[in-house]
């Protein structure tokens, strides 16, 4: 089973990260910085406007990679997305990542809260050598 901790601190340690989703037959990626960990669950966060929200809603198979700084250490991750409404979740984003509050609010957008099942995590090192793999 995978260790969410390790992978939230591990996306931590990268800073930004890229998201992709699928379109139509089409993949998209674009970077994403929002994350939460909760009740020892990872989410993420993505407005529920945004092209990306309707992507992963029509078709949850989604991807993670992110590359820590010295560029020779990455994660990918792939899963499916399930949203979760919970308005708890909600305010412990703004509570994660308050600049995001004010935006959102301010604007009359909402946040749409996801975590990711059916997936697996691949931790790789010294540019190419998988040093661990777990699904959850």
């Amino acid at each position: 089973m995978a260790d969410k901790q390790k992978l939230y601190d591990y996306l931590g340690e990268c800073g930004i990260f890229y998201f992709g989703t699928v379109d139509g037959d089409a993949p998209v990626i674009r970077p994403l910085g929002f994350k939460m960990l909760v009740d020892g669950e990872l989410y993420f966060g993505v407005g529920t406007f945004k092209e990306v929200y309707a992507q992963l809603t029509a078709n949850p198979n989604v991807y993670i990679c992110a590359t820590k700084p010295d560029g020779k250490s990455w994660v990918r991750v792939s899963g499916k997305a399930v949203c979760d409404d919970d308005p708890a979740l909600t305010d412990a984003a703004w509570v994660a990542s308050p600049q995001l509050k004010p935006l959102y609010e301010d604007n009359g957008w909402t946040m749409g809260i996801f975590h990711l099942v059916e997936g697996k995590v691949t931790y790789v090192e010294n540019l190419m050598a998988p040093v661990a793999t777990e699904e959850f």
